[in-house]
């Protein structure tokens, strides 16, 4: 494991976890902290302005990394928050880009309520949690960056068989099971447009993407994690959240 993951492991866990803001974002972060979640402000400051009164408000955080994976400087990390007891459950996918030294610099990501009966009826957050360190990631990558464009962004859901395995595990709580789910929901309106692909990393078995949806009248910043074996994407993660009126952003916004 790379110094970048562990300082998000770290900022996550002992920062934001067990309450210790200060300490875990002075250390772990660089000469710039430059944040996209738009309801915290950049730098070491920033962050504390927001989390100080989040652990304030929230005494009792369960909060677990369910996966996380590196790509040279970029970090990819997802985790299920439980806080006061069960009083308010979230899923977050988060993105990192770190300098040589592991420091994070850059911060993205989404934040979604958890949902307990989803479409599928596979969970949120279950599913394949290690990396498959012996599966080729450039390839797997070249993969999902096709889907991506063919499918999603070109509309061509004919194709979809051409990269999804039929029997895929399907853990957006809006997509129904299988492929079939799939082409059901590319063709609902709460898909709609895939305008933007901002980033697409992965390791081994593993890849994610951040980019923009527009559905329903509204922007969507949307994380999509895949699982990719023999060729085809077997296993998917969806984490999506509507981006607020520019006016309500701490920062310079999602991307």
């Amino acid at each position: 494991m790379g110094q970048g993951l562990e300082n998000v492991r770290d900022i996550y866990l002992d920062g934001i976890a067990a309450g210790n803001s200060r300490e875990a974002v002075t250390r772990n972060t660089g000469h710039r902290y430059t944040q996209h979640s738009t309801g915290v402000a950049d730098g070491v400051e920033g962050f504390l302005a927001f989390f100080e009164p989040f652990v304030e408000r929230n005494p009792t955080r369960d909060i677990k990394i369910v996966r996380i994976f590196e790509d040279g400087p970029w970090v990819f990390c997802s985790a299920f928050q439980s806080l006061n007891n069960g009083a308010a459950k979230w899923v977050t996918m988060d993105m990192f880009y770190t300098d040589p030294d592991g420091l994070i610099l850059e911060h993205w990501d989404t934040i979604a309520p958890f949902i307990e009966e989803t479409k599928s009826g596979e969970g949120m957050v279950t599913g394949s949690c290690t990396v498959d360190q012996g599966s080729d990631t450039e390839t797997n990558k070249a993969l999902v960056l096709e889907y991506t464009k063919q499918v999603l962004q070109e509309g061509n859901a004919d194709k979809i068989p051409d990269f999804l395995s039929d029997d895929i595990i399907q853990h957006a709580p809006t997509i129904g099971a299988g492929r079939e789910g799939m082409v059901e929901w590319m063709g609902s309106d709460a898909a709609g447009s895939y305008e933007m692909l901002f980033q697409l990393i992965g390791q081994g078995d593993f890849v994610v993407t951040y980019g923009k949806r527009h559905a329903s009248g509204a922007d969507i910043a949307v994380f999509d994690l895949y699982r990719v074996a023999d060729g085809k994407i077997v296993e998917h993660w969806m984490n999506e959240e509507q981006i607020g009126p520019r006016e309500a952003w701490g920062n310079s916004g999602k991307f």
